[in-house]
């Protein structure tokens, strides 16, 4: 499905009812938000491994602008106050007066600036495996130095840190290199999409402009921690013990700015904790929604 909203359009998908039937009674669960990381990601990722949650909440999967199977915009759009601000128009497209808003990595990035700026339409606020500040850059190129591999730091050297991928290929390129730092878990036993289907209007792709608008110029700008204060619902707050992007301590410091919060740090998982400890992610995702 797909939204035209702000001069843009967003693709979305549902997962689950709203209002579901128990019984002789009605029961109307929370429409649960779920924000794909990069910045150039897509939403494919939380088909497999957050689906589940569609039992306690309705799912409304998002692709961000110029991202996955939204449209294709010119680069000065690819934004964190645009991508805040499709949230939002979103959500008043669908009719909706409040929402709970899931975001991984990058999506909690712009969870946390939705939650700051439109703090009074969301119920529950859950960021995954993400970060507050451009603080986490340095950390991570530190934590690089001391974890990775010689390719590992020659690959985030020539195209993450200043954003200069000039391809689908070379993003295919880095995320192989550096698949053993996302996943403790081996990737034999995670569930992986093809990256094509027969459909050209199917495919699995990663944005390398929006990719390289983030890492190249927005995301050193980014400092939510004076502002955390302002978000006034209940927080759930995930980190992975052995994440070298977005470490715990980013996480600790989202918990600390956030009065109504809870953290959770998952032990012998990566950035991708959601696939690295999917039984315990999906547990306490739902006990914290219910």
């Amino acid at each position: 499905m797909r939204a035209k909203i702000r001069g843009t359009e967003i693709y979305f998908d549902v997962a689950g009812m709203q209002v579901e039937p128990k019984g002789n009674k009605l029961i109307e669960k929370p429409v649960l938000f779920l924000i794909h990381g990069g910045p150039g990601g897509n939403h494919l990722h939380f088909k497999n491994d957050s689906l589940e949650l569609q039992k306690i909440a309705q799912l409304v999967f998002i692709d961000q602008r110029g991202c996955g199977w939204s449209k294709k915009t010119k680069k000065s759009d690819y934004t964190l106050d645009n991508n805040i601000e499709d949230i939002e128009a979103l959500r008043k497209y669908l009719g909706l007066k409040r929402i709970c808003i899931l975001g991984f990595s990058y999506g909690g990035m712009v969870a946390q600036g939705y939650a700051i700026r439109y703090s009074k339409n969301i119920e529950k606020l859950i960021l995954v495996a993400t970060a507050p500040s451009y603080n986490f850059l340095d950390e991570a190129k530190k934590n690089l130095q001391q974890i990775g591999s010689k390719k590992q730091i020659a690959v985030c050297n020539k195209y993450l840190w200043k954003g200069t991928f000039n391809s689908e290929r070379n993003v295919n390129y880095y995320f192989k290199a550096m698949d053993s730092l996302y996943y403790l878990k081996k990737k034999k036993k995670r569930k992986q999409f093809s990256k094509e289907s027969k459909s050209d209007k199917l495919k699995n792709t990663f944005s390398h402009e929006v990719l390289n608008a983030g890492f190249s110029d927005f995301l050193h700008h980014l400092n939510f921690i004076p502002k955390l204060k302002k978000i006034t619902c209940q927080a759930l707050i995930l980190a992975g013990e052995n994440d070298w992007i977005c470490s715990p301590q980013q996480s600790r410091a989202i918990a600390d700015n956030i009065t109504h919060s809870q953290l959770k740090i998952f032990k012998k998982c990566g950035h991708g904790l959601a696939s690295d400890a999917n039984d315990q992610y999906i547990k306490t995702v739902k006990r914290f929604l219910s």
